[in-house]
């Protein structure tokens, strides 16, 4: 059951960008992108600005931390496994003074008689590795988990803006426009000066995210695997339009469903959350 659990929920928040969108007055609007007399490069540039703005600004930089409560179910080869499990998560995000790091809590009924939910298992997302604790102690996720967890947050949103654009050599090229479920989006990709690439399709009205897709090499079969991720039911909270509903994709077949129920941000998070030395109390 706790394998099943940590191949359920690899989660990672990612931009963490219903029905899209669920507050849509709440979220504002944008022109088109006017891209006359601009090169692609300057194009791209632009878009990427428009991008932060449209997700809060400098209330989306600066986030702390972040807590959410949500479902998620996995998917195979597309189609769903039929199971479907209730989490909490917490998020901390990275500053000058610590790394970031993650912790989720996975929802089970207290018991037959008992109502509400209790949480049993956690897993402790920090300083490159990935725990899964109980009452009894912590085991080291297995290292295709780990793996895959921090590659998905090399290569999110966060880190294209905070990291990727600021680096030396980095490339940031407007490719036109797209469709990303039925919605007009300006295409960007972001290209390191190591030919490690991401690539954000955003909303042409709002210039939210709608897809962020990256690429990498698959050491087993020596080709490479697609992983995107798509973003809509966008709600405002605490001024930073957010999605609440994530989906994720491999290759183009459907693995993973993320659907939040409450977010909230800056809520001064204990350190010990993220201490997998600390281990949950028996209930």
């Amino acid at each position: 059951m706790n394998l099943l659990l940590a191949l359920l929920l690899i989660l990672g928040f990612a931009v963490t960008p219903a029905r899209m969108y669920g507050q849509a007055s709440a979220i504002p609007s944008a022109a088109p992108t006017e891209a006359k007399g601009m090169t692609d490069e300057q194009l791209g540039k632009k878009l990427m600005d428009e991008m932060v703005e449209a997700l809060g600004g400098e209330a989306w930089l600066s986030r702390k931390d972040m807590q959410v409560t949500g479902r998620t179910a996995a998917f195979f080869r597309g189609a769903p496994n039929g199971i479907v499990i209730e989490y909490q998560g917490w998020r901390r995000f990275p500053d000058a003074n610590q790394g970031g790091a993650e912790r989720i809590g996975f929802l089970t009924d207290r018991s037959m008689i008992l109502p509400g939910k209790k949480i049993d298992v956690v897993q402790v997302w920090t300083g490159g590795n990935g725990y899964e604790i109980t009452y009894k102690g912590r085991t080291t996720l297995p290292k295709d988990q780990v793996a895959d967890y921090y590659r998905r947050q090399d290569h999110s949103i966060e880190s294209v803006v905070e990291k990727w654009i600021k680096a030396p050599g980095v490339m940031i090229l407007a490719e036109g426009t797209t469709m990303v479920e039925r919605r007009m989006a300006d295409k960007v990709t972001v290209l390191s000066a190591n030919n490690d690439a991401v690539t954000l399709e955003l909303d042409a009205s709002t210039h939210l995210p709608l897809r962020r897709t990256f690429k990498w090499r698959n050491e087993t079969f020596n080709d490479f695997d697609e992983e995107s991720e798509t973003y809509s039911d966008y709600h405002a909270v605490q001024g930073i339009p957010t999605a609440y509903n994530i989906t994720r994709y491999r290759n183009g077949d459907m693995i993973n469903q993320r659907f939040l129920t409450k977010v909230a941000y800056d809520q001064n998070l204990s350190p010990d959350l993220f201490n997998p030395d600390i281990l949950p109390k028996k209930k």
